[in-house]
């Protein structure tokens, strides 16, 4: 032990920091190892590294500081080699004239200063850091296994040219096994661990390749050095052996796995490359081999969680949970799989593929090279004896004929579907061609979920800056008391969760259970929007009003919930920024219809009546596009009202940049914030529109842009298109206000309702 070593053990001791036992165990440790003092104390864990940091420097009169909080100077970064930077462990943090500040874990030694000295030409000047922020800086600033790289680049093997050529296949595979290279690919496993990744992402373009890692459901690019293309063949290969892979084979998709041990983990990669244009691109999926599923860590609501725990204890029938691809839909199969998984019980599943094993489970992996698909495999498992089954995903008719007829001979079956809501499951499963008949006796109920990232607890403080418009939004969703207050979080950014203000995920849900109405309303054929309003009549709380639930519980941010639900119907609606809501909702009241609407129109930021007008309009694009034009089923004829009207895709001459299109008098609920106009055709939502209203009474025209918000269907006559003004002037919005209250005073008001057949 060195002088500073004997001094810190005697600090210790006499602080009691460390019990004396423990103590003079470490010290016999360190003589008998020969390694230094305090890294074992750090090893065993006897010590926290902020206290033995504190102690060092007290004793040798090195700062300790903070690096999350410490600016870095980018040109003394560039004047240190990344080799010189990481044998040491040292980060140069700033340059003044001839000092150059740096900062290491522990002190250094005399020697050890004079090599850094003389090899930089500086003068150095030390502060202690934590080592974990440490290797974080080089690898921001230098990348990821820079040190590894540097080496295998610099090295004669290694060579810009002989790592580049690809034709001896020999001297590929010899270099993915030398340590260096093994150590780089462990090096990027390792850190998408540490940093709570579930995808590694290599990919290869033109003078580059790419890293990234999906952490909490968003990819961020992970910075690696410029040497690291010239490497992308050997990393390849080297990942190709672990997951037992033909290493010559550049061609075709490949997919493997591999198992590998991590800090006393066991975890299980999914393996997938696919060739591209310059060269093999591969992601790496991060599963643990053991994981424990659980109902009440899913992020249900106590409602929706007993109607599941109601609905998974039934002798048959089908459940389907539906979502886009990554919304936790496997997992959710999981957890109800174990919470009914009984030694009395046979389970069996078919999956594509296995994503987690399961104990006392019997898991089926689908095979399509040798004909075993979810089609031919569901046959074969109902010759097995089963109770419980679960189908990976229904893809095709074929798979979910069999799957609901499974169900009516008196299995459970589990299975998902991808949908944006759990209404449109309904209609998705009429749609490929299953008997509504079918569907309405079989099917148990619908999920739909989302996955949303959650505000780290580490840094989470109140958002005081948050739009009144979203609190109005959760306060109507939530049927709240207006003068109720409301508090909105979020996370500022901290080290726990690299600076992105989440931490981990969970789920909001939209629980649809298939009651009487319901069937009937499938039996008939009906719109999913149908579907999905009397299920909000009996109590479905849909995926929007689950996510503000999490927001103001201070789970989420608001922005969450919005991404995560931007495929969902229910958003378009939330959009409609010309049909806020100033208080209460007082619609469901029994009153006369003209006092309803005239209640309603009060409490809207701008009024709305319903009007005749002329209307031009043009979309604005770049040149022609493709939009929709329909079709409908001719009037009068005995099947008008059982038809669905068709649609083709075609360009809308004179409807895009060409020119405005005209629509004389058309029928316009109107106001100073959007309209609704009719068309043929239906253009994409979130386009823009460029508008011009001529309003009777000699008013000046009304010119701006709008954005289309919403879209109808309103056959035989075409589209209902809704419109949010963007840029309309303060005279022509007060044109068009005073224009609506002058129509409201004269009784002209109709009815209030957007989209009103009866009109």
């Amino acid at each position: 032990m060195n002088k500073l070593e004997q001094s810190l053990y005697s600090m210790i001791k006499r602080e009691g920091a460390v019990s004396s036992d423990n103590l003079n165990s470490v010290l016999m440790e360190a003589k008998s190892k020969k390694t230094a003092f305090h890294s074992i104390l750090l090893e065993k864990g006897y010590i926290s590294e902020d206290k033995l940091l504190s102690f060092l420097s007290s004793l040798s009169g090195i700062p300790f500081i903070n690096l999350k909080e410490t600016p870095v100077d980018d040109k003394a970064a560039s004047l240190v080699p990344v080799r010189f930077a990481w044998h040491y462990e040292f980060m140069p943090l700033k340059l003044e004239g001839k000092l150059m500040t740096i900062a290491v874990n522990c002190p250094l030694s005399i020697r050890e200063e004079d090599e850094i000295r003389l090899t930089l030409g500086f003068d150095i000047s030390l502060v202690l850091a934590k080592k974990e922020q440490i290797l974080e800086l080089l690898n921001r600033y230098y990348g990821l296994g820079a040190d590894t790289v540097d080496k295998l680049v610099g090295s004669p093997s290694g060579s810009k040219e002989a790592v580049s050529q690809k034709e001896d296949i020999d001297d590929i595979e010899h270099l993915a096994q030398e340590a260096s290279v093994v150590k780089l690919v462990n090096q990027i496993i390792l850190e998408a661990y540490r940093r709570r990744a579930t995808d590694i992402h290599i990919e290869p373009f033109r003078g580059k390749a790419r890293l990234r890692y999906r952490i909490d459901g968003i990819l961020y690019d992970q910075p690696i050095p410029e040497g690291l293309r010239y490497l992308s063949a050997t990393i390849l290969s080297r990942i190709k052996i672990m997951a037992n892979l033909n290493i010559v084979e550049h061609r075709i998709p490949q997919d493997g796995r591999a198992t590998v041990k991590i800090q006393g983990k066991v975890l299980d990669l999914r393996i997938s490359f696919i060739p591209t244009a310059y060269g093999e691109s591969v992601v790496i999926r991060i599963l643990p081999t053991k994981m424990f599923f659980s109902l009440e860590k899913l992020g249900l609501k106590n409602k929706e969680r007993l109607a599941v725990e109601s609905l998974i204890i039934r002798p048959s029938g089908i459940i389907f949970i539906t979502g886009p691809t990554g919304s936790g839909k496997t997992t959710t199969l999981y957890a109800c799989l174990e919470k009914i998984n009984k030694s009395e019980k046979k389970v069996l599943t078919i999956e594509d593929p296995v994503e987690y094993e399961m104990g006392d489970i019997v898991q089926i992996q689908v095979n399509p090279e040798v004909g075993l698909t979810f089609s031919k495999g569901l046959r074969s498992m109902l010759r097995h004896d089963p109770d419980i089954m679960m189908v990976g995903e229904v893809r095709d008719k074929e798979t979910a004929e069999i799957a609901i007829r499974v169900a009516l001979t008196g299995h459970l079956v589990f299975s998902t579907l991808h949908t944006n809501d759990a209404a449109t499951g309904i209609t998705r499963l009429v749609d490929i061609g299953i008997e509504p008949y079918l569907v309405s006796s079989s099917v148990q109920a619908f999920i739909a979920q989302r996955l949303i990232r959650t505000i780290c607890p580490y840094c989470k403080k109140e958002d005081t800056d948050i739009d009144a418009r979203i609190k109005r939004d959760i306060i109507k969703s939530l049927h709240l008391g207006f003068d109720e207050e409301i508090k909105v979080y979020k996370g500022t950014g901290c080290e726990k969760c690299n600076s992105t203000g989440f931490y981990g995920r969970t789920g909001i849900y939209e629980v649809l259970l298939v009651s009487e109405e319901i069937k009937r309303l499938i039996i008939n054929k009906a719109s999913a929007q149908e579907i999905r309003k009397q299920a909000e009549k009996e109590g479905m709380d849909t995926l929007l009003h689950s996510g503000w639930q999490k927001v103001i519980e201070g789970i989420t941010t608001p922005g969450e919930v919005l991404r995560a639900c931007q495929d969902s119907n229910l958003l378009l609606e939330h959009n409609e920024d010309s049909m806020q809501i100033e208080g209460p909702d007082d619609s469901d009241k029994p009153v006369e219809k003209e006092s309803t609407a005239k209640a309603v129109n009060e409490k809207r930021i701008y009024r709305r009546i319903p009007k005749r007008v002329t209307l031009r309009y043009r979309i604005i694009e770049k040149g022609p596009g493709r939009v929709i034009k329909m079709k409908s089923p001719k009037a009068g004829s005995s099947d008008y009202f059982n038809t669905l009207p068709e649609f083709s895709e075609e360009i809308a001459e004179g409807a895009l940049s060409e020119g405005f299109r005209e629509a004389v008098t058309t029928t316009v609920n109107i106001g100073a914030g959007g309209l609704v106009f009719e068309s043929e055709y239906a253009f994409p939502l979130g386009s823009i529109a460029e508008i011009r209203i001529d309003l009777p009474k000699n008013l000046p025209p009304v010119k701006c842009l709008a954005k289309i918000v919403r879209i109808e269907h309103d056959f035989p006559r075409g589209f209902d298109i809704a419109v949010c003004f963007l840029d309309l002037l303060a005279g022509d919005r007060k044109t068009l206000d005073s224009f609506v209250k002058q129509q409201v005073k004269r009784g002209e008001i109709l009815n209030l309702s957007l989209f009103d057949k009866k009109r």
